[in-house]
């Protein structure tokens, strides 16, 4: 059963919490943000680049897709790695070793010479890629007050829209003259992934670890023995995998169906558009701006509105609302009605998708909200990667009812979501910044808070009354001292 909505979810209440945010906590969440736009500009590069990747590279759009499949197939094993070691060592130093894994890997892609320089490349890309998401993130929204979280979540999610809206603009303009074509697509996403590094190099660790460390200083200065983190960390893992085993596994499936929605609907939408719709690269590329910014208006919406309907209901809602505009997506065969399918399906798409990054944060174990969201998330990648690779194979081989193929492949996804969503619960307002981490003794159980917190009631009930009367006038047996100390106690 869903937790009751937090009494502090409504309008006045979430003004005044945006209102309280600190320039360093919205810097903390700009970091996450810009994050996971280098993630979206880096993989849908390869997207919007299809067509010249055929004629570079000499193969079919079947062939250049499989680098797409491998991409994804290799981001879960990035999520374990870095989710691992930032629930373990921190948020910041693992964002950053990302985010320069990244520009090293798109500098690489823009010099790949030959197909199998490029596809091993791109595989070697999804491991670093894979960490981004989860530690964006954890980075965003575990600094921020609890009624401000589902607002932050529908604008953290659509920095994937934004990086795609900005690689289409990219692609526009700047591919559109280079003589290098797109070899430069690549050139500016790994600029602009060292950017994001500087950004969170200059900024501090998140509060949670920075409070962690404070403590074991503390306990240090007073003699207490402090445990050896790693062993702690290995063995609360163990404790959260045998406890939340079930909900690893439906949290993995509810984010495969959200990523065969998204990356069926966006992958190959562009080369869709030239190959069977019969548009200019240009006209392709200004149908996908237009789509993305119906998926930020959505993401932002949406994730406002979860913070009052709940995260399932509003999930469902913007799910069912992609099933009344495929006909619009598809059908027509001019740009205006197609560009306005775009939107309306990227408003709905994108929706559901802005209230995943609390929903997720919140669901998962506390503790462990930078792997299990993160490893939730590109599992499901890599159970939707041949999702691309379906749509090429079936323009290939089924031209004539492709728009029925494509029509009934979202559609299915759209309900597989609506079902998934239906049967799982949500924590909606969890506050698990309060929570202890991962390598806490501890940690890995979901009611293991600080105890600064755990004590806040007993203190509370102390300071109400709860004081042991003084012996009576004249009662013998207790002597000054002994009465005195009484006395200071109380």
């Amino acid at each position: 059963m869903p937790k009751p909505i937090h009494a502090g979810n409504n309008i006045t209440a979430s003004l005044a919490a945006l209102r309280s945010v600190t320039l360093l906590q919205w810097a903390m969440f700009f970091s996450g943000f810009i994050a996971w736009t280098i993630d979206a500009i880096d993989f849908f590069s390869v997207s919007l680049s299809v067509t010249a990747l055929t004629k570079q590279f000499n193969r079919s759009t079947n062939d250049i897709t499989t680098s797409i499949t491998l991409t994804l197939l290799f981001r879960s094993l990035g999520a374990l790695i870095f989710g691992m070691i930032s629930d373990r060592y921190g948020r910041k130093w693992p964002l950053i070793a990302n985010l320069l894994l990244c520009t090293l890997f798109s500098l690489c892609t823009a010099f790949a010479l030959d197909y199998g320089s490029f596809l091993a490349v791109r595989s070697l890309f999804g491991i670093a890629m894979g960490g981004i998401w989860g530690l964006s993130a954890a980075t965003a929204l575990e600094n921020l007050p609890v009624q401000v979280r589902g607002l932050a979540s529908g604008v953290l999610q659509e920095g994937y829209a934004v990086g795609y809206l900005i690689a289409a603009v990219i692609n526009l303009t700047l591919v559109s003259y280079d003589p290098f074509g797109w070899r430069a697509l690549f050139w500016v996403a790994a600029g602009i992934s060292a950017f994001a590094a500087v950004i969170r190099l200059c900024l501090p660790e998140s509060q949670v670890f920075l409070r962690a460390q404070a403590d074991k200083r503390a306990k240090a200065e007073q003699g207490v023995v402090v445990h050896n983190k790693t062993k702690v960390f290995l063995r609360e893992t163990r404790a959260m995998l045998r406890a939340h085993w079930l909900r690893c596994i439906y949290a993995v499936l509810l984010m495969t169906g959200f990523n065969f929605l998204s990356h069926g609907s966006q992958d190959l939408y562009p080369t869709y558009l030239q190959q069977t719709k019969g548009f200019t690269a240009h006209n392709a590329n200004i149908a996908t701006i237009i789509g993305n910014c119906g998926a930020v208006a959505g993401g932002i919406f949406a994730g406002i509105t979860s913070q009052f309907l709940g995260r399932r209901l509003t999930i469902v809602i913007f799910t069912l609302s992609i099933g009344a505009f495929i006909p619009l997506w598809i059908i027509p065969s001019t740009f205006s009605p197609l560009a306005a399918g775009a939107f309306c399906v990227q408003f709905g798409v994108q929706g559901a998708w802005g209230v995943i990054p609390i929903h997720l944060a919140e669901i998962s174990p506390p503790a462990f909200r930078a792997t299990f969201p993160g490893v939730a998330y590109q599992l499901g990648n890599m159970v939707s990667s041949a999702s691309a690779q379906i749509e090429a194979t079936g323009g290939e081989h089924q031209r004539t009812l492709l728009n029925g193929v494509q029509g009934i492949f979202l559609g299915v996804v759209a309900a597989f979501v609506i079902f998934m969503t239906l049967i799982g619960s949500e924590n909606h307002s969890s506050e698990f910044e309060k929570h202890k981490l991962a390598f806490e003794l501890g940690g890995g159980r979901d009611d293991a808070f600080e105890e600064s917190e755990q004590s806040e009631a007993a203190q509370e009930q102390q300071s109400v009354g709860s004081v042991t009367p003084l012996p009576a006038a004249g009662a013998e047996g207790a002597g000054e001292k002994e009465e005195n100390e009484r006395r200071e106690t109380v």
